[in-house]
């Protein structure tokens, strides 16, 4: 429909511009008037002032411009018809386009808001669209809204205004991800963050060393430099290439490129009898071998013991090729 409107559009004005462009030829040769005498002649008529003639006319001159006033009243009219009704359906559009994201925005829980939408943004959104997980991305670029839109659901505003938060289901939310250009703005997107829901989990960019503590002060759980993380990964394939490039291997983006899961106990626990990591002898079952573990306390153990004993609400960091993943989370039912 919106492709319809814009093509009606294009003709409406491209018909305009042919018969202003039409009157101006015709007076110029058949009145020979010059150019500017014949513009002057072509909006008149055309806009039925009613101005009088720069000089006598002939009877061609004559007969040229009844045809002139006769094809731009039928012209002009469908013209201003056209693009009136493509405004107001444009405003229309855009008004239930709006709706439609605030409606399901509205039906969002335990979801992940993404403050900017610039390269670190982007970044963030397509791990999150690759992992299926919800996702709403606060920006006050429209050119950017626009561009995006068909794909990602924006909140149009600045994310340090509580509003602004509140309307991308803040109060619902589960994570909160700052990636603003600057490190004051991404301090008060915390700040207000923090204030609002005290349970959000808080992963906010800082470009300084010294805003990573002040972040953190500020309610941040987690505070990523991605200047410093560039750098020290440059470094280590000069140091240790085949381990780092072996560590860039591993994926965790996608369904068909998954090298590494993480599994709560508790999808474990309802099948088999998971009393240690003996137990699920997911080796066996599933190619996969379980290289982590984290305790209820946020502890981790790297290559933990087989007999380590599992504690409720704790987790396993598994590795595998990912039809290995894949038969996992398929033998478990893991979503």
């Amino acid at each position: 429909m919106a492709k319809l409107f814009r093509t009606r559009f294009y003709v409406a004005i491209g018909l305009m511009l042919f018969v202003l462009l039409f009157g101006v030829l015709g007076y110029r040769v058949i009145c020979d008037y010059s150019w500017v005498d014949a513009m002057y002649m072509t909006i008149i008529t055309v806009t039925t002032v009613g101005f009088s003639e720069v000089q006598p006319m002939d009877t061609e001159g004559k007969l040229f411009t009844v045809v002139l006033i006769i094809s731009s009243v039928f012209i002009f009219a469908f013209a201003i018809s056209v693009i009136t009704e493509y405004i107001l359906s444009r405003n229309s559009m855009q008004l239930l386009k709006k709706k439609k994201v605030k409606n399901t925005i509205g039906k969002l829980s335990n979801h992940v808001i993404v403050c900017g939408y610039g390269r670190n943004g982007m970044q963030a959104a397509a791990r999150l669209k690759a992992y299926k997980r919800s996702f709403v991305v606060v920006e006050r670029n429209k050119e950017i809204i626009e561009k995006f839109e068909e794909e990602i659901l924006f909140v149009e505003g600045d994310a340090n205004e509580d509003e602004v938060l509140i309307e991308a289901g803040i109060d619902r939310a589960q994570y909160l991800i700052a990636t603003l250009p600057d490190d004051a703005s991404n301090l008060f997107v915390v700040l207000s963050a923090r204030q609002i829901n005290k349970d959000l989990f808080i992963v906010s960019r800082a470009s300084l060393v010294t805003s990573q503590k002040k972040l953190q002060l500020a309610g941040a759980d987690q505070v990523i430099m991605p200047d410093k993380i560039g750098g020290d990964h440059m470094a280590s394939l000069v140091v240790m290439p085949d381990l780092i490039t072996f560590m860039d291997k591993l994926s965790i983006e996608g369904e068909h490129t998954t090298n590494l899961e993480e599994v709560a106990i508790e999808d474990f626990a309802d099948q088999v009898d998971c009393n240690s990591l003996r137990d699920l002898d997911l080796r066996r079952k599933t190619g996969c071998t379980i290289i982590g573990y984290i305790a209820p306390d946020g502890e981790y153990i790297i290559n933990p013991e087989a007999d380590m004993k599992l504690q409720p609400k704790s987790k396993v960091i598994v590795l595998g090729r990912p039809e290995q993943i894949k038969k996992l989370n398929k033998m478990f039912h893991i979503e």
